[in-house]
């Protein structure tokens, strides 16, 4: 078995407490600045200690969370979630975010009217003005 580490790549602790699938996925999001370390952005071959605190922006909100384990090995979900611990703001602003999403109105039901038909488009070409191409290398009187 491994020796205990103090220390280990970002992207790789990412990877191991399974918040990306893969570790490519995790350097891409790092390089694309969307975590930081204690305030910082962060690259990919940071080094993480126990009490950093990691703040990732995901589709779903900004999530922060402070480094309570170090492990290289991605394993169960309950193990990987024992590597970090979330801030009480952080929870209390993702419930805000869900709250909100929950209450907002549907999007689907401000289309007032979906595609025209084609008795719709037959209707429009009838009732429509003759349509004139205009030209720029046309010169009209002013």
């Amino acid at each position: 078995m491994d020796s205990p580490t103090t220390t280990l790549r970002l992207d790789k602790w990412l990877w191991a407490a399974r918040f990306y699938k893969t570790r490519s996925l995790a350097a891409d999001e790092i390089g694309k600045g969307r975590v930081s370390v204690n305030g910082q952005v962060a690259k990919p071959s940071r080094e993480l200690r126990i009490d950093d605190l990691v703040e990732l922006r995901q589709p779903q909100g900004v999530r922060t969370v402070a480094v309570r384990g170090i492990s290289a090995v991605r394993g169960p979900a309950p193990v990987a979630q024992a590597l970090y611990e979330e801030t009480p703001d952080s929870i209390a602003a993702r419930a805000k975010a869900a709250e909100a999403r929950r209450l907002a109105a549907e999007p689907a039901l401000s289309i007032e009217q979906g595609r025209p038909t084609k008795r719709d488009r037959r209707e429009l070409q009838r009732t429509q003005v003759e349509w004139q191409r205009w030209s720029a290398s046309v010169d009209d009187e002013p």
